[in-house]
């Protein structure tokens, strides 16, 4: 059973820095494609960043890109989202999530539940 537990969210001032963990079992991820998604209330859930697990190609949105760093560590099967000069705007739920190789269109197969950023002016 695939799990994935996403950890280090929390309260930050703009201008601060945060980094969450993603934590993935259950499964070899060797060909996943990772990534981080957000939502924030009353908004669509978006993109933020994604990693090729095996490769680590990435690939970030426009409105994170150059403050935020996705990474991953083999060994601890963990994925990393390192956010950097942090905006109000970048307050949301965070999820991690997989998606396996074939898988139709934009759509990941396996989701964790989630960790608040929130980020105060």
């Amino acid at each position: 059973q695939v799990q994935m537990v996403e950890s280090g969210g929390g309260l930050a001032q703009a201008g601060g820095s945060l980094r969450l963990s993603c934590a993935a079992s259950g499964h070899s991820f060797s060909s996943f494609l990772m990534g981080w998604f957000r939502q924030a209330p009353g908004k669509e859930r978006e993109f933020v960043a994604a990693i090729y697990w095996s490769g680590g190609t990435t690939y970030y949105a426009d409105s994170v890109k150059g403050r935020f760093t996705i990474s991953r560590d083999n060994a601890k099967n963990t994925l990393y989202l390192q956010m950097n000069s942090l905006k109000p705007e970048d307050t949301a739920a965070y999820y991690c999530a997989a998606r396996a190789p074939g898988t139709v269109g934009d759509k990941y197969d396996y989701w964790g539940q989630g960790t608040q950023v929130t980020v105060s002016s």
